[in-house]
């Protein structure tokens, strides 16, 4: 029976389904807890743990011995090759597979998005990052990570929002209700610092909270209806600068990721600000997730993508 082996390895989540050739639906998948990326310190071990544990898994359920290929899109490979290349081969070393694949959870999503074609995908979860291909051309935008970049991110927003909760609790900004939702979720504010950072994946304890910001934002709360505007604007303003790297037009975007779950809080300032860009966009739903995407890539080794793709063989 051939095989192939998907995973989706973000900051929350990293999930892995197995396909058998022909097959429009996995034959199983698992999902295990995220890690930090690969750009962390040990990042590629951490990955690879959780690869392992997710992929045993699915490989079980399936009752697959032998893969053709395995692929990983992966949070933080784009900024750390090194260790992309280093689960690369980790992989190999210890999976039943004749082929590993591992890029960034972004070119992922975005082969998935829009089935391989060309044009921009904005991936956006605990992180955020927009991926432009067009023929001869191929950029990514922001994904710098939750202390330098990821603007607009499920991270960034629980993290403004947290600090719109402590200015409250210190007087130094007006009352909002994001203060109450705070202490709900994560006790006294005076130990916030110390609950976020428990678990060593301070961005995903942060990203926790996003949905807490977009519920007050829902229900009226000011101060986090601009945590979202200005959310919505940052990732409005990195497609805008993917479309830019890629010229031409009409250009296909397309919007993925955790983030989307959020809602109208989100996605109505978000649809607004792309509608009324003086680019010609054309917006799209996205055809698969970041796991079809994995899929696509492990079965085709052309394309836009593969300059950003780490590929091992067995000799």
């Amino acid at each position: 029976m051939t095989a192939v082996l998907a995973v989706d390895l973000g900051k929350t989540g990293c999930r892995a389904a197995v396909w058998t050739e022909g097959a429009r639906e996995p034959r199983s998948s698992r999902e295990v807890p995220g890690t930090p990326g690969l750009a962390s310190p040990e990042g590629a071990l951490a990955a690879e743990t959780a690869v392992r544990d997710a992929a045993d898994a699915a490989l079980q359920d399936a009752a697959v011995e032998r893969l053709r290929a395995v692929c990983v899109g992966a949070a933080g490979a784009a900024a750390a090759p090194d260790a992309a290349c280093e689960l690369a081969q980790r992989l190999l070393d210890t999976m039943p597979t004749e082929e590993v694949a591992v890029t960034s959870d972004a070119v992922t999503a975005h082969a998935g998005a829009l089935g391989g074609d060309a044009g921009v995908v904005l991936a956006a979860g605990t992180g955020a990052v927009t991926v432009a291909a067009a023929e001869g051309a191929f950029a990514l935008v922001d994904g710098w990570g939750p202390w330098l970049g990821d603007e607009g991110s499920g991270a960034w927003i629980g993290l403004a929002g947290l600090r719109a909760a402590l200015r409250a609790h210190d007087g130094r900004g007006a009352e909002t209700a994001l203060r109450t939702a705070a202490i709900d979720q994560y006790g006294a504010l005076e130990r916030l610092p110390a609950t976020v950072s428990q678990g060593g994946n301070p961005a995903r304890s942060a990203a926790a909270f996003a949905p807490a910001v977009s519920r007050a934002a829902a229900c009226g709360d000011s101060t986090a209806a601009d945590i979202m505007r200005a959310a919505a604007i940052a990732l409005a303003d990195a497609v805008f600068a993917a479309v830019r790297r890629i010229g031409g037009g009409p250009v296909p975007v397309a919007v993925t990721g955790g983030l989307i779950h959020l809602g109208a809080p989100l996605l109505d300032p978000l649809t607004a600000a792309l509608t009324a860009s003086d680019h010609v966009l054309e917006l799209r739903s996205p055809l698969g997730d970041p796991l079809d995407g994995a899929r696509l890539l492990a079965l085709r080794s052309s394309g836009p993508h593969e300059p950003f793709v780490t590929r091992l063989r067995h000799r």
